[in-house]
Order: structure tokens, then C-alpha cells, then sequence
């Protein structure tokens, strides 16, 4: 498999892409899938679907650099017969079924900083988490490699972290199957 700019082999058998301009939703993509399937490119004729007689696409940044919205992210796992549920965060975590799900995608405050000097804003940020090989990682672009979150109870420690942070918001990645069903969710 080919690897995009700034992606990371390691671990092996991990796909991994690093921070590029303000891309994280398509990293995010490319992580959470498993392999590189969208580009600034892809992400921005979405864009452009999402809204298209519009000046300023309100999908993405005036800049033209990314920092692309969620709708963009459900449009292209819609592509590829995905879809994106919405974790309802009052719901207790024990309710997630981790193995009825692809993966998960998170929407997270994050500093802002100009090199060393951190500034006192926040932006939003696109951060995947994935199984791979029986191992749940953090595929978070903006680190050096994915981190290892281990089992079930390690991706659900993670996730009620960042959830009692605020500002978090959890898109879970799934099958249309798992979608219609609402086999996301524990019944027991």
C-alpha cells in the first residue's frame, strides 16, 4: 500500500497519516478507513456538492487550507457505504457496542499555537480511533505515531475522558446494516 505525504508505517500494520494545513477531517478519513482514500481534492468537491452555488463554500475554510465540517466526513463515508451515527453523550459508554463498530471519529477542542508560543484560542480538531489486529489505537493525526488505547475498557476510558472534558463530540463509524438496525447499541 502506498503511503500518503506524512504518513506513518509504524506500527506495521497500522495506517497512520500525520497533520497536513488544517486536513484532519480527511486524515481523520483516511485513518479511521484504514488507507488513503481522500484528498484535499475529494474533500473539496464534496465541498462543493454540499453547497453548490455558493461563493463561500461554508463547509470548509475561506482559506481553501481544509478545516472542513462534519457534513463533509458524512458525505464521504456515505461514499463509500458508510455511515456516521452520533453518540448521544448522556448515554452511559457500557451502551456502545465497540465490535458493531468500524471506528470512531472525534470532534475535539484544540490549542492553537504559532511555533513555540501558545496562543489562548481553540479550534476544533478531527481525531480517529480505529481497531486494528484486536488493538484499539488513537490514529490522531497531530501525533508522531498511533497510540495504543489496548482493549474495549481502554477505548472507553479514552472516550469518557475526552467526553468529561466537554466540547467533544463522537461520530461513530459504521456499516448501513449497523446504521439501520441500531446494532451500535446495547440492548442489554
Amino acid at each position: 500500500m502506498s503511503q500518503a505525504p506524512g504518513a506513518q508505517p509504524s506500527p506495521p500494520s497500522v495506517y497512520h497519516e500525520r497533520q497536513r494545513l488544517e486536513l484532519c477531517a480527511v486524515h481523520a478519513l483516511n485513518n479511521v478507513l484504514q488507507q488513503q482514500l481522500f484528498s484535499q481534492e475529494a474533500a473539496d468537491e464534496i465541498c462543493k456538492r454540499l453547497a453548490p452555488d455558493t461563493r463561500l463554500n461554508p463547509h470548509r475554510s475561506l482559506l481553501g487550507t481544509g478545516n472542513y465540517d462534519v457534513n463533509v466526513i458524512m458525505a464521504a463515508l456515505q461514499g463509500q457505504g458508510l455511515a456516521a451515527v452520533w453518540w448521544d453523550r448522556r448515554r452511559p459508554l457500557s451502551q456502545l457496542a465497540l465490535p458493531r463498530v468500524l471506528g470512531l471519529i472525534l470532534n475535539l477542542p484544540s490549542p492553537v499555537s504559532l511555533g513555540l508560543l501558545s496562543l489562548p484560542l481553540r479550534r476544533r480538531h478531527w481525531v480517529a480511533l480505529r481497531q486494528v489486529d484486536g488493538v484499539y489505537y488513537n490514529l490522531d493525526s497531530k501525533l508522531r505515531a498511533p497510540e495504543v488505547l489496548g482493549n474495549e475498557d481502554g477505548v472507553r476510558a479514552f472516550l469518557a475522558a475526552a467526553l468529561a472534558q466537554g466540547l467533544c463530540e463522537v461520530l461513530l463509524v459504521v456499516t448501513k446494516e449497523v446504521e439501520e438496525k441500531g446494532s451500535w447499541l446495547r440492548t442489554d
